[in-house]
C-alpha cells in the first residue's frame, strides 16, 4: 500500500481513467477461516475419510490460506496455522486470547464466534477449534445475486433493476445480531478491523448470526507496544469495506472503522441485486487503493474540510486531489431502498469517524427496533 505518501497527480489521473471493476471483497485472509467457504465445500466433509488432527477424526480439507489451512470435522471447524511466523496484523495467538477473554465474561457476549479450544498438533502447529456454521452473509448475498441474475435472464421483460433484495426481516435479524456482537467487543475497546460479509457466520439464512475471523483484531492490552493506540497497523480491512481514515494513513483510528464496514454491508444487503456502494480492485492491481478512494468520492462526493475536519490532521491529505466530485445524498445513491435502512446507512457511512453511529446507537435505530421490542424499549 502507498497510503504512507501523498498521491501524485499521475497516479490519480491513471486511477481516474481506469474502467470500474468490483471485486468480491474476499482475500486470502478471509479464506483462512472456515467461514469463507461455500456450502458444497462443507458438504464434502460429510462423506467420511479425511485425516486426524489431535482428537478430531475425519478432518476434511476446506481451504488453504496464506497463514493457515482449514478443515472440517463434523460439527467443528479447525484452523491450523501453517505460517512459521505472524504476518502482521495477523496473529492467531492474539485471536485465541481475545476470544477466550470475551467468553470468560459473565454473561458471555452473544453473537461472537466461540473458541472451543486450542492445541498443538503433531507437527506443533497451532490449531484453533470453532463450531461449524453452514452459511456466511457472503453466501446469502451471493445466492440472492445469483437468483436475481437467473430470474433476469429467464425473461426478456425482467431486469436486474427489478430484482428483490434480502427480505426485510432477514436484514433486521442478521444486522441486529452483528451490531450486538460489535457492541460487546467495542465496549471492551476491541476493534475487529476486518468486518465483511464472509466474517459473519449464520446458522440459517435468517440467523442467528455471529461475528468471526478475529485474526487481525486490535486489543488495547493484548496488542501491546507494537501497536499503540496512535500507531496501529494500516493494512487492515478488505476491499470495499475499508474505512476512509485508514486509506489516508490515520494510525489513530478506532472502532468507527468497524461501523463504516457495517454500513457498507447494510447498503449491499438492501440493494437489488446485492452490491456494495463502492468498488475495489485487487491489491496487485491497485496497491495504493486509489481506485477505492475514487469510488468512495464518486459515490458520496469529495469531502471538504467542513465535512471531514479530522482529516486535516492526517498524514496523507484527502483535500489535495485534482478532481472534485459533487456531494450526493443517500436518497440518490440508494433510491429504491426502505427509508429506515437508508437512514441507518447514512448514519454509518460518514467520512467523519466521530459522527458515525456506534453499534449501540445503531441498535436503537427504528428500522431495527421495530423488529425487536426489547431494543425499542431501551433494554437491548
Amino acid at each position: 500500500m502507498h497510503t504512507h505518501d501523498p498521491y501524485s497527480q499521475q497516479e490519480y489521473d491513471a486511477a481516474l481513467s481506469r474502467p470500474a471493476a468490483r471485486t468480491s471483497g474476499t482475500t486470502a485472509a478471509a479464506a483462512v477461516h472456515h467461514d469463507d467457504q461455500n456450502t458444497s465445500s462443507h458438504d464434502d466433509a460429510q462423506h467420511g475419510g479425511g485425516i486426524t488432527i489431535g482428537t478430531y477424526r475425519n478432518c476434511t480439507h476446506v481451504a488453504q490460506g496464506v497463514t493457515s489451512t482449514v478443515y472440517r470435522s463434523g460439527a467443528h471447524a479447525l484452523k491450523v496455522i501453517v505460517a512459521h511466523r505472524n504476518l502482521e496484523p495477523h496473529d492467531p495467538q492474539r485471536e485465541a486470547s481475545i476470544l477466550s477473554e470475551l467468553h470468560s465474561m459473565r454473561p458471555p457476549p452473544e453473537h461472537i464466534i466461540r473458541l472451543i479450544e486450542t492445541f498443538r498438533d503433531r507437527q506443533q502447529q497451532f490449531v484453533l477449534v470453532f463450531p461449524h456454521l453452514p452459511l456466511t452473509l457472503e453466501t446469502v448475498l451471493a445466492r440472492s445475486a445469483s437468483s436475481s441474475s437467473s430470474s433476469s435472464s429467464s425473461s426478456s421483460s425482467s431486469s436486474l433493476a427489478a430484482a428483490e433484495p434480502l427480505e426485510t426481516v432477514q436484514v433486521q435479524c442478521i444486522f441486529r445480531d452483528i451490531l450486538r456482537g460489535l457492541a460487546a467487543i467495542h465496549a471492551q475497546g476491541i476493534i475487529h478491523r476486518d468486518i465483511k460479509p464472509s466474517a459473519i457466520l449464520l446458522a440459517s439464512p435468517t440467523g442467528p448470526a455471529c461475528v468471526a475471523d478475529f485474526g487481525t483484531a486490535w486489543h488495547p492490552r493484548l496488542s501491546g507496544a507494537a501497536e499503540p493506540p496512535s500507531g496501529k497497523v494500516l493494512d487492515i480491512g478488505t476491499g470495499a469495506y475499508r474505512a476512509p481514515e485508514v486509506l489516508f494513513a490515520n494510525k489513530a483510528y478506532g472502532t468507527p472503522v468497524d461501523m463504516w464496514a457495517v454500513g457498507v454491508m447494510l447498503a449491499e444487503a438492501v440493494t437489488a441485486p446485492p452490491k456494495p456502494p463502492f468498488e475495489s480492485r485487487p491489491a496487485h492491481e491497485d496497491g495504493s487503493q486509489l481506485g477505492l478512494i475514487l469510488s468512495v468520492f464518486r459515490t458520496l462526493g469529495t469531502p471538504t474540510r467542513a465535512t471531514w475536519p479530522e482529516a486535516q490532521q492526517f498524514k496523507v491529505s484527502p483535500f489535495e486531489l485534482w478532481t472534485v466530485f459533487p456531494q450526493r445524498s443517500w436518497q440518490v445513491i440508494l433510491p429504491n431502498v426502505d427509508a429506515g435502512f437508508r437512514h441507518l446507512v447514512g448514519d454509518l457511512v460518514r467520512f467523519e469517524s466521530a459522527s458515525r453511529a456506534s453499534a449501540a446507537e445503531a441498535l436503537r435505530h427504528s428500522c431495527l427496533a421495530s423488529y425487536d421490542p426489547d431494543i425499542a424499549s431501551g433494554q437491548g
